[in-house]
Parts: C-alpha cells; sequence; structure tokens
C-alpha cells in the first residue's frame, strides 16, 4: 500500500493550488484520509482529515481557505487551497488509515511531501 500526492508548486499570493492523493495497493478499505503541512524544525500539523463518510474535521486556520473533498472511487482525497499567504509555504503530507486486504484494522500511512510555495 502507498499513497501519492501530486501537485505542488509555485504560486502567488491570493492564489490557488490543488493537491492529490491517491492510495494504491491491496487495499480493503480506507477510513479517514487527511492532509497535514510540516515545516522545517516545526511539528507537522493537521489541515484537515475527511472520512469515508465525508465527516471533515479541520483546523480552524484551514476553514474558510482550504477545503477537502474526497473521491471514494477513486481512493483520493485533495486539497483545494484558495487564497494563499506567504505563510501557505511549506511541505504538505497526505494521511490515510487504511485496512489492507486480509486485516482486520488499519494502518497509518503517508505519503511523500510536496512542496509548496507562495511568493508575496
Amino acid at each position: 500500500v502507498q499513497l501519492q500526492a501530486f501537485g505542488g508548486g509555485q504560486v502567488q499570493a491570493g492564489g490557488s493550488l490543488r493537491l492529490s492523493c491517491t492510495a494504491s495497493g491491496t487495499i480493503f478499505r480506507i477510513n479517514s484520509m487527511g492532509w497535514y503541512r510540516q515545516a522545517p524544525g516545526e511539528r507537522r500539523e493537521l489541515i484537515a482529515r475527511i472520512t469515508s463518510g465525508g465527516s471533515i474535521n479541520a483546523a480552524d486556520w484551514a476553514k474558510g481557505r482550504f477545503t477537502i473533498p474526497r473521491d471514494n472511487a477513486k481512493n483520493t482525497v485533495y486539497l483545494e487551497m484558495t487564497s494563499l499567504k506567504p505563510e501557505d509555504t511549506n511541505v504538505y503530507y497526505c494521511n490515510a488509515d487504511i485496512v489492507r486486504s486480509g486485516a482486520y484494522v488499519g494502518s497509518s500511512y503517508w505519503g511523500q511531501g510536496t512542496e509548496v510555495t507562495v511568493s508575496s
């Protein structure tokens, strides 16, 4: 099982960017999926998570600017970012709680980080 994240890059302040993260492998079920970000020397912080049923838990600072749609059929979660600010410059990571085929409980998987740079 692996997660692959795509969509990072450079954008000007006020712009938008969409990240995607797709899970692949011998998957029985994906429970929650989410996005985090981490600056050098800082703790990885939650942006938002979404359950398979669509319930969302998001950081207060992300509400109103970031949304986290999910396509269960494609095993994919997105992070749609708008009104980006220079302080949003970070490495963004996706995470998923995945039950592998033949397993009874889920395990946490991380995608590779994708860099987002917001210029002023």
